[in-house]
């Protein structure tokens, strides 16, 4: 995806309707979607390797573009001329949201697009230490793909870690990390997790129906809850000090995890990176990716602030 911000200021409603009219001072396109996942991999020190779909359009040229200036490579990306390249663009004003506009088709894509995706990753797959699976429901990630694509991981040995959406939520099976938040739980089992009991009934109902190796479940400013196969839980308070803004914490928190992971961490110790990370870039304006320094400087100065208190 791409993600365009218009950053300006408001001084005076409309008088052609009641709504704010806000000024415009600068306007800036970032890679949004999956390619902020492979930006926060990047700023983290990884190597992304780009799989999946745009348009063959001016977004999925400048999407093109900006991979270019990136240093990424887009051998993986797969043009579909029956949709546009999916666009959100931000209209922020005062470092305040006003207003998001998607431009986008949501369609499931046919059986040779998902065949294409395939074979990229079947081609690029000895050189990867772990995969993400990314669902936005935009109608890339469909079913087939993600049981082929976690068959194929799982037969090689990598780690797979899953960031699901609604519609397929419990196609995910047998994978390393299951991550999904409170907002998709709570639709998906039908259940309200209103307190640390229901939180544990639910994280320990997905590792049993899913046959996840792990459960990460992300609860906002209540931190995040680690559910193990064995049974261990831990849960994590936030780490976030200013919530500016919670777009694209999602993707820093996989992105932070499944490093961790393919570099040797343990699961508990990949969550607790990720919770630092994604309460770092939530006191940030617009999506942003989790800086190594930055990361380590939030660690180190919980670490200070901890045994000072002792």
């Amino acid at each position: 995806m791409l993600d365009r911000y218009y950053w300006g200021s408001v001084s005076r409603i409309s008088p052609e309707a009641p709504v704010p009219v806000v000024e415009v001072a600068s306007e800036s396109t970032r890679l949004g979607g999956a390619a902020n996942v492979a930006n926060n991999i990047s700023t983290l020190g990884g190597v992304p390797v780009l799989i999946g779909v745009v348009g063959n359009d001016s977004g999925g040229k400048e999407l093109r573009s900006l991979l270019k200036k990136s240093g990424f490579p887009d051998d993986g990306i797969v043009e579909d001329v029956s949709r546009p390249t999916t666009m959100k663009t931000r209209v922020i004003a005062h470092h305040q949201h006003v207003v998001r506009i998607d431009q986008e088709v949501k369609d499931d894509i046919g059986e040779g697009l998902q065949s294409r995706v395939l074979d990229v990753l079947r081609k690029a797959i000895g050189s990867l230490d772990g995969i993400i699976i990314e669902d936005y429901n935009k109608g890339v990630v469909v079913k087939q793909l993600i049981t082929e694509v976690i068959a194929l991981a799982r037969a090689k040995g990598k780690v797979v870690t899953a960031d699901p959406k609604f519609h397929n939520f419990f196609e995910y099976k047998n994978v390393t990390v299951f991550k999904p938040n409170r907002k998709e739980t709570e639709e998906t089992l039908g259940s309200r997790l209103g307190d640390k009991a229901s939180v544990e009934r639910a994280g320990k109902k997905l590792i049993e129906k899913l046959s996840a190796e792990n459960v990460l479940l992300t609860l906002g400013e209540e931190g995040m809850s680690l559910f193990e196969r064995g049974g261990a839980v831990m849960h994590v308070p936030t780490r976030a000090r200013n919530v500016a803004d919670v777009s694209g914490a999602g993707d820093t928190v996989i992105s932070t995890l499944t490093m961790a992971l393919a570099a040797g961490a343990s699961v508990q110790e990949a969550s607790a990176l990720a919770n630092f990370a994604g309460g770092v870039v939530c006191g940030e304006v617009g999506i942003v990716p989790i800086e190594r320094d930055a990361l380590v400087e939030a660690v180190l100065d919980h670490e200070n602030h901890t045994a000072g208190g002792h």
